[in-house]
C-alpha cells in the first residue's frame, strides 16, 4: 500500500521550493491544474506552516480571508502563512485588488513539469499517477531540464508512454485472450482510474487484432461492472469444461445452455497461470458471486470450489477465512494514501455484510475475530484522520474523494451537455456494507441494473446536518455555519450551487422523502415538469430505521432488506431511468453498533447531544467533558465553521447510559466515514 512521502525524484520538489518558512505570508497562485491540493503536496505545505484557500468567488473568499486572517495581521498577530490558489485562467484578474497588491504571485501547471509530453493527454490523469509518469520522463530524458523538439511526444507517443510507464500495458504485447485478461483483471480488481482518452487509444489498437475481433471491449475495459459481468456469465461455461476434460464418457449436449448477455468468446482461461491468481479474491470479495452447480460434488476439492455456492456450514467457514486473511493483509497504514482506505472500505463492507447477515448466520469463531479486527481497523483509521483528513478537502473533483466533490463531480455532466438531467438520491445514514446488501436485491429485482461503485469520505463528525448539508452545498461546512446544527437549508443550499452553475430555477428540484412506497406519486409528480435537470433527493428510510434499531447491525440488515425488497428503490430507479436522468446514489454517514459508556451531564452546554458525538462552542466547555471522558477524540475544527469543537466518542462507544447498545453515527469507523458513490445504470 502506498505510503506519503516526498521523495527527491518527485515533480512535488519543483513546487515546494518556492514555499520555505522564509516566505511572505500572503502568496497568490494559478494552478489550473490543481496541483498544490495534491494529498501529499498539500499535507507537506500543512507540515510547513501554510493554509490552502482555493478561490471560488470573491464574496466567500472575502468572508475567509478578513475573518481568519487579514483581521489578525492588522492587529499584529500571527497565523499560517496563506496560500490562495485559483483554478480559472483569469484567476489573478479576478482577486480583489487590495489583496492582489500585497500578495506573492505564483503560477504552476502541468505543461511546465511535463514540457515534453502531450498535456491535453497528461491532463486527464488522476494526480496520484504523476509520480510513476514524472519518474519515467526524468529516466527517459523527457523532463524539464531536457526540454526539445527531438524530445517532443506526440499525442499517440504520449498515450503509449503513459499506458507503458504508469499502467503497465504495454500495447504490442496484448496478442491473446490471457494478455488482455490479465490487464484487465489487474486494472479493474486495483480500481485503476485510467482517462477516456487512453481507453479509447487502447480499444483502437486492441481493434486491430482478430484475436478480439468479437470481443465487447468499448464495454468491458472502461467499465469495472461491465467487465465482472463478463467474466461472472461465463463462468458456469468453464465449470462445464473442466467436467468435460475429467469425464470423457460425458456428452456435452447434457448440459445447460446459458444465454450470454455480453458478446465474446464463451469459453475463457480461467485456469491460466496468469488468470487464476485473482480468481480466488475475486469471489472472496464480492466481485465475482458464487453460482449453484449442479455438477458441484465432481469438483469438491478443486481450486473452483470458492466460486460455487454452498450451505454446507464447513464450506461458509473456509469462505470466511479467507475472507478475513485478505481483509487483514490490506488494512491501510496510518501514513496510507487516502486511496487505499478507498479500496479498503470495500473489502471492509463486504466483510460486515457476509459476518451481518441474519439469513447465513456465521461461525462461532467469527464473533471474536471480528472484534479484533475492528480494534485494529478503528485505531489506525482515527490516526489517518488526524494526520491526513486535512488534505482531502480541497483535491479536485475529477473523482470524488469527499461527499461535497459529489455535486461538483455532477456539474460537469450539465455543463457538458445542455440536455443531460441527473439526479442525486442521497439515502441517510447507509453504510457501505448496508449498500453491498441493498445492491443485490435491487440486481434480483432488475437484472438490466449495473453499478458503479465508488467510496467518498464522509465529513467528521458523521452527522446529517454537518455531511448532508456538504453534500448539496458543494462545500465545505465551513461556508454554511447558520445552518450548522440542523437540515432546514439544505433545499436552499442546493438550488444556490446549481445557480451558480449556470441553471435556472425552474431547472432545480429538490425533495425529502421516507421512502415508502406512497411517496412514488409524489416524485412522479415533481417530474411531470420536463424543464428540471437536476433532481436532489433525501431519502431518510434507513435513518429511521437506525435510531430505532435494538437489534444491532444484524437487525439493520434485516429491516434494510425487508425494505428494499418492497420496491421503493427499485419504483424510485426506473421512474428516474424513464425520465432520462443519469442516476448517482450517495450516502452523507454509515452507522455501528455502539456500546453505552455514560452520559455527559452538561445540560445545555452542548450544542449537539448526538449519541456517538457532542458539539461545544468553545474548547474549554469541551475540555471539561473530556476529563470525564478521556480516551473520547477533540477532533480539530478541520473544515468546520468557528466555534464548533466536536467531542467523538471512542472505541465504538457512544455518550449514553453505560452498557446500553445502540445503532448510531458521529465518530470515525470505516462503515461511518466511508460511503457508496454510486453510478446507476441500465443495460439495453
Amino acid at each position: 500500500m502506498a505510503e506519503l512521502s516526498i521523495c527527491k525524484l518527485s515533480w512535488r520538489e519543483q513546487i515546494l521550493k518556492e514555499f520555505s518558512p522564509e516566505c511572505a505570508r500572503l502568496t497568490l497562485v494559478s494552478d489550473p491544474d490543481s496541483l498544490l491540493v495534491e494529498e501529499k503536496l498539500s499535507l507537506e505545505l500543512e507540515k510547513r506552516g501554510f493554509d490552502i484557500v482555493e478561490f471560488e468567488d470573491s464574496i466567500m473568499f472575502r468572508y475567509i480571508y478578513e475573518s481568519k486572517y487579514r483581521s489578525i495581521w492588522d492587529e499584529g498577530g500571527q497565523t499560517n502563512c496563506l496560500v490562495v490558489i485559483g483554478k480559472q485562467l483569469s484567476f489573478f484578474e479576478m482577486v480583489p485588488y487590495d489583496v492582489y497588491k500585497v500578495g506573492r504571485k505564483l503560477s504552476f501547471s502541468l505543461s511546465e513539469l511535463f514540457p515534453n509530453l502531450n498535456y491535453s493527454v497528461i491532463s486527464e490523469l488522476d494526480r496520484a499517477y504523476l509520480d510513476p509518469l514524472y519518474e519515467a520522463q526524468t529516466k527517459f530524458g523527457l523532463g524539464p531540464h531536457s526540454s526539445g523538439l527531438n524530445n517532443m511526444l506526440g499525442e499517440n507517443e504520449t498515450k503509449d508512454f503513459i499506458l507503458r510507464h504508469v499502467f503497465g500495458i504495454v500495447v504490442e504485447l496484448v496478442k491473446e485472450p490471457p494478455d488482455l485478461l490479465r490487464i484487465l483483471l489487474r486494472r479493474h480488481y486495483q480500481g485503476q482510474q485510467v482517462p477516456p482518452t487512453l481507453d479509447t487509444y487502447f480499444i483502437h489498437e486492441l481493434k486491430k487484432n482478430e484475436a478480439f475481433s468479437d470481443w465487447p471491449l468499448d464495454e468491458i475495459v472502461p467499465r469495472r461492472e461491465a467487465f465482472f459481468e463478463f467474466l461472472q456469465e461465463r463462468w458456469p461455461i468453464f465449470l462445464d469444461r473442466l467436467i468435460l476434460e475429467q469425464d470423457n464418457t460425458i456428452r456435452q449436449n447434457t448440459f445447460a445452455h446459458y444465454t450470454l448477455e455480453y458478446k465474446g468468446p464463451e469459453d475463457l482461461p480461467f485456469d491460466h497461470e496468469d488468470i487464476r491468481v485473482y480468481v480466488d479474491n475475486l469471489f472472496i470479495e464480492g466481485f465475482l458471486l458464487p453460482v449453484k452447480y449442479d455438477r458441484a460434488d465432481k469438483l469438491v476439492g478443486s481450486w473452483v470450489h470458492v466460486g460455487i455456492k454452498s450451505y454446507r456450514p464447513n464450506d461458509r467457514s473456509r469462505f470466511l477465512e479467507k475472507l478475513f486473511k485478505v481483509v487483514e493483509s490490506t488494512i491501510p497504514s496510518s501514513k496510507a494514501a487516502y486511496n487505499d482506505w478507498l479500496r479498503f472500505a470495500r473489502k471492509w463492507g463486504e466483510l460486515i455484510s457476509l459476518t451481518e447477515s441474519e439469513d447465513l448466520g456465521r461461525p462461532e469463531w467469527c464473533k471474536e475475530k471480528l472484534g479484533l479486527l475492528k480494534e485494529k481497523v478503528d485505531s489506525t483509521l482515527v490516526s489517518w484522520s488526524m494526520q491526513h483528513y486535512s488534505s482531502l478537502i480541497n483535491l479536485p473533483a475529477t473523482f470524488p474523494v469527499m461527499v461535497h466533490h459529489v455535486s461538483r463531480f455532477l456539474s460537469r455532466s450539465i455543463e457538458a451537455d445542455k440536455k443531460s438531467r441527473v439526479a442525486l438520491l442521497v439515502v441517510d445514514g447507509l453504510s457501505f456494507d448496508q449498500w453491498i446488501l441493498m445492491g443485490k436485491i435491487l440486481k434480483k429485482q432488475e437484472p438490466k441494473l449495473q453499478f458503479s461503485e465508488r467510496t467518498v469520505f464522509a465529513w467528521i463528525p458523521t452527522v446529517t446536518s454537518v455531511s448532508r448539508q456538504a453534500i448539496f452545498a458543494g462545500r465545505p461546512p465551513f461556508y454554511f455555519p447558520v445552518a450548522i446544527n440542523s437540515n432546514s437549508k439544505e433545499s436552499q443550499l442546493w438550488v444556490q450551487f446549481w445557480i451558480t452553475h449556470g441553471l435556472n430555477q425552474n431547472q432545480i428540484a429538490f425533495t425529502n422523502i421516507l421512502g415508502d412506497e406512497s411517496h412514488i406519486q409524489q416524485i412522479e409528480e415533481i417530474l411531470e415538469d420536463n424543464r428540471i435537470r437536476v433532481f436532489g433527493v433525501v431519502v431518510r428510510k434507513v435513518d429511521k430505521i437506525m435510531h430505532g434499531m435494538e437489534l444491532g447491525t444484524a437487525g439493520m440488515h434485516n429491516q434494510i432488506a425487508q425494505w428494499t425488497k418492497k420496491g421503493f428503490m427499485k419504483a424510485l430507479l426506473d421512474i428516474l431511468h424513464k425520465k432520462g436522468f443519469q442516476v448517482y446514489l450517495t450516502s452523507d454517514h454509515g452507522n455501528i453498533e455502539a456500546i453505552g459508556m455514560g452520559s455527559p451531564r452538561e445540560g445545555a452546554v452542548a450544542d449537539l447531544r448526538g449519541e456517538r458525538v457532542r458539539i461545544y462552542s468553545n474548547l474549554s466547555l469541551r475540555s471539561e467533558v473530556k476529563k470525564k471522558f478521556p480516551d473520547a477524540i477533540e477532533w480539530p475544527a478541520v473544515g468546520l465553521p468557528e466555534g464548533y469543537f466536536p467531542l467523538l466518542a471512542p472505541n465504538r462507544h457512544a455518550f449514553v447510559t453505560k452498557n446500553e447498545r445502540i445503532v448510531g453515527h458521529g465518530g470515525i469507523t470505516v462503515e461511518e466515514l466511508l460511503v457508496p458513490f454510486v453510478e446507476v445504470q441500465w443495460r439495453c
